[in-house]
């Protein structure tokens, strides 16, 4: 799973049902996938022991202080030392911090043979991204460049209401390499080790920011289980002429008709105009960083939104 910040990475891999490998950093080589880390950095805002029991367990199981181990920082915590999730009077970065182990179900080796299946995780503030989309290869090479999601409040210093971000392969900071390499580099493992690639949409659903409401988790995770699983391959896909991925027509678990976003708003008008300014947003970025680099093929070229 690739995605930045407040996207859901952490509370989606955290499924008993899978083994976890580890929850940031990972290398992909000749050899499979390894994580660089061994523990876990999760978002403690609004946090639902219900829907998310396994980090709830790992932050709050009963343990002698001194080898308990998980650490809660920006957590609004009273003095009889009850804490409140859902207070975010000061930062809703909450967060908490705590060694693999503490999960139900890990590979404790935190290695594994090469990836079948890529997620990329978004979390669209516009609400016009379908929740979730197989991507092509030339679509997966496009959406890995461009890296986007919505910041979201609490995330960063001064981010108030969301905002739309772009950044390149979901962490430019640690891609100092031309563009191209990293995008031609996924489009040739994918081809090597026959990779799905789907673009999974944690945002929001029936309007924007404001308007509409939060993916449910529970939807996502039975789309995430239905990526990983292989059913999703079975559906039959459209092709989203604006933004140029590919909507499945049924999905194992979910409601076939949110699948297409615009079903989900009762304005449909006001869905076109915001998918448009969201496609203008992205032909806009990538114009603006890649439009003279001459090493991107036109094929991928041709798969940015609004082209």
């Amino acid at each position: 799973m690739l995605g930045l910040s407040g996207t859901g990475k952490t509370t989606l891999s955290a499924d008993p049902a899978r083994k976890l490998i580890g929850d940031d950093e990972h290398g992909w080589n000749d050899n499979g996938i390894a994580n660089f880390e061994n523990g876990c950095y999760a978002k403690l805002i609004n946090l639902n022991k219900e829907k998310e029991p396994e980090i709830y367990n790992a932050v709050f199981h009963e343990a002698d202080y001194m080898e308990h181990g998980a650490m809660i920082e920006n957590c609004m915590i009273y003095p009889d030392g009850t804490i409140d999730f859902d207070d975010e009077r000061y930062t809703a970065n909450s967060r908490a911090s705590y060694p693999l182990r503490f999960l139900s179900n890990i590979k404790e080796s935190s290695v594994s043979s090469h990836p079948s299946t890529i997620i990329f995780l978004t979390a669209d503030a516009n609400g016009v991204l379908p929740p979730v989309a197989k991507l092509t290869k030339e679509q997966a090479m496009l959406w890995f460049l461009m890296g986007y999601t919505s910041k979201l409040a609490g995330t960063e210093t001064g981010i108030v209401e969301p905002v739309s971000t772009f950044s390149r392969f979901f962490g430019a900071p640690f891609m100092p390499r031309n563009p191209d390499d990293y995008s031609s580099l996924l489009g040739k493992k994918m081809e090597k080790h026959g990779v799905n690639v789907y673009l999974v949409n944690t945002g929001w659903s029936g309007g924007a920011y404001g308007t509409g409401k939060r993916m449910d988790i529970n939807i996502t995770r039975a789309i995430v289980s239905a990526a990983i699983s292989g059913e999703l391959e079975k559906s039959e896909y459209a092709e989203d002429k604006l933004f140029h991925v590919m909507i499945p027509k049924s999905c194992q678990g979910v409601e076939s008709s949110i699948l297409d976003p615009v079903n989900t708003w009762s304005d449909k008008e006001a869905f076109k105009a915001r998918a448009e300014k969201l496609a203008a947003e992205f032909s806009k970025q990538f114009d603006k960083a890649y439009g003279h680099n001459t090493n991107l093929s036109e094929s991928l070229k041709s798969q940015c939104p609004g082209k």
